[in-house]
């Protein structure tokens, strides 16, 4: 489909990559158009009917998560629905895939064209660590590895309290730079793709591409800060055969 976006990143040619967008689909509103969230309210056979499209129109088996805002990475499997923020795998065909609406989504693969990875990240994620995790389970050097990162809440919509500036400058001092001062005494505005490049440099990874999206005012994409009640879109990486 057209209105999907396709990563702008110097992947392999085995390494495929698509984030969906509201554009087609079953939901009805709130959730009108390609939502993929199981969790969000939405009516259930209009979800399964848009997953179906999305496997066919893709031709690959997604590894659908139940994403908590943690940490937990795992080797995706079509088969079984995880607990977990992040997933990988080697096995052509099979999609790590994550759901999102503000949270920032983060798709990895290795220059080789071997193994490709997809982490969910909001903030209390990216600040325990999930990139990180992600960067490990995949088990390559850093340097070998490119990170996309996908559409998220944008640095003019993500206003913040104190604690989660305190939580970011308490691991990394220069975290410091991706907050300013916000409108609001004692908010400040926060920089998820610069948190994230910080981050991942951190551990060595360098090649990292995408970022300058806002999911609150583009309308393409599902937003919770915008609507609460209201689907997700997905964001999904694999290996053609």
């Amino acid at each position: 489909m057209k209105t999907w976006l396709t990563p702008d990143w110097p992947a392999p040619a085995r390494v495929r990559a698509c984030v969906t967008t509201r554009e087609g689909g079953f939901s009805q509103s709130p959730y009108e158009g390609l939502n993929l969230g199981s969790h969000v309210g939405d009516d259930s056979q209009a979800v399964e009917r848009n997953r179906r499209t999305l496997t066919e129109t893709l031709g690959c088996q997604p590894a659908w998560l139940s994403q908590v805002h943690g940490v937990r990475v795992v080797e995706a499997d079509p088969q079984r629905v995880d607990e977990a923020d992040a997933s990988w795998t080697s096995e052509p065909g099979v999609a790590a895939a994550v759901l999102t609406a503000d949270c920032l989504p983060a798709l990895f693969c290795d220059r080789a064209g071997t193994r490709v990875a997809a982490a969910h990240a909001g903030w209390r994620g990216l600040a325990n660590g999930v990139l990180e995790a992600t960067l490990d389970a995949l088990g390559l050097p850093p340097e070998e590895v490119l990170v996309w990162l996908g559409p998220a809440i944008g640095p003019e919509a993500f206003e913040v309290g104190p604690e989660v500036r305190e939580a970011f400058v308490a691991c990394h001092p220069q975290a410091g730079q991706a907050f300013r001062p916000s409108a609001n005494a004692g908010k400040f505005m926060a920089d998820i793709y610069q948190l994230a490049r910080l981050r991942l440099a951190a551990r060595g990874a360098t090649a990292v591409y995408g970022g300058g999206f806002c999911t609150v005012s583009d309308p393409r994409f599902y937003s919770y800060r915008r609507a609460a009640q209201t689907g997700r879109f997905a964001s999904l990486v694999w290996l053609a055969d």
